[in-house]
């Protein structure tokens, strides 16, 4: 992909390049169509070990938004915002509709539906609403908040809409998975509803809880990385997108989807190790 920028300027030059020098030349162009994997390899190192996590500005120790690691804080912090808000919501709406008939009828269809209004579609009307709420901008002109920290509404708002959806799913299906036989069994024991979720639907669900919960921070990340786009957010992974699409700069458009997916991974992992840990407590796992 980067062979006819680097054929057109040998002709320019009149020099005559061997394949060799053609393949070494498209490998290590400063602004490359496709970035070379070393590229972006060295572009991440040299935005997260070789530039300082802080700096001193107007004698004051802030963020360095050079760091790479710096922009990752400020996407992961609406992400974990966001996920919580849609677990959270997600885990009500799947027990309500799991125990009310009206509620698996009316709201389900409705979850569903949601889910097929793209993102970019709604992350700018959320983002103009959001920021143009009365207390917001009141909590700003006090001094109480900054710009930033106003921004962090509708990163969380969208981050969570795109959240919450697999976990109802996941807990749905989980709270629906004890066999009528072990229903039964509860029935015989004269248990009420409460102890039924408590002692039997709530600990079958945990499994596909956590399943759910992986595909959800995933998803919430990549909503906080959307909502970044139209929020004319200076920092965060979005943000960093953005620019690098504005000037051209290939590898750190490249270097910051890498970073992203590092995130995630990292994210999935944690989720994966607390799932052991719970499971194993709880006598379902080595």
């Amino acid at each position: 992909m980067n062979r006819a920028w680097t054929l057109d300027q040998a002709q320019r030059t009149g020099a005559a390049l061997s394949q060799v020098e053609v393949i070494a030349e498209t490998m290590g162009q400063e602004r490359p169509v496709l970035p070379a994997p070393h590229q972006v390899a060295a572009e991440i190192w040299n935005t997260t070990i070789g530039e300082p996590l802080m700096r001193e500005r107007r004698g004051q120790m802030q963020g360095n938004p050079r760091n790479l690691i710096f922009h990752a804080y400020h996407t992961l912090w609406p992400t974990l915002l966001g996920f919580a808000i849609g677990g959270f919501l997600g885990v009500l709406l799947a027990v309500g509709i799991v125990h009310s008939r009206a509620m698996d009828l009316s709201v389900m269809p409705w979850a569903i539906a949601s889910q097929t209004i793209p993102i970019l579609a709604v992350a700018p009307i959320i983002v103009v609403v959001v920021s143009n709420l009365p207390a917001l901008n009141a909590a700003v002109d006090q001094g109480w908040i900054s710009d930033d920290t106003k921004l962090l509404v509708p990163k969380a708002l969208i981050s969570s809409y795109l959240s919450f959806f697999p976990v109802v799913v996941g807990m749905v299906a989980g709270l629906r998975s004890p066999q009528a036989s072990d229903l039964d069994l509860m029935r015989t024991y004269s248990a009420s509803r409460p102890q039924t979720f408590w002692k039997l639907r709530l600990p079958a669900a945990v499994p596909f809880l956590f399943t759910s919960l992986k595909v959800s921070i995933a998803a919430a990340l990549v909503g906080t990385i959307v909502a970044e786009l139209p929020t004319g957010a200076r920092f965060g992974l979005g943000a960093r997108l953005l620019t690098g699409s504005y000037y051209g700069q290939t590898i750190q458009i490249w270097s910051a989807l890498f970073m992203a997916a590092i995130c995630a991974a990292a994210l999935v992992m944690i989720l994966g190790a607390l799932e052991r840990v719970v499971l194993k407590r709880m006598g379902a796992g080595a």
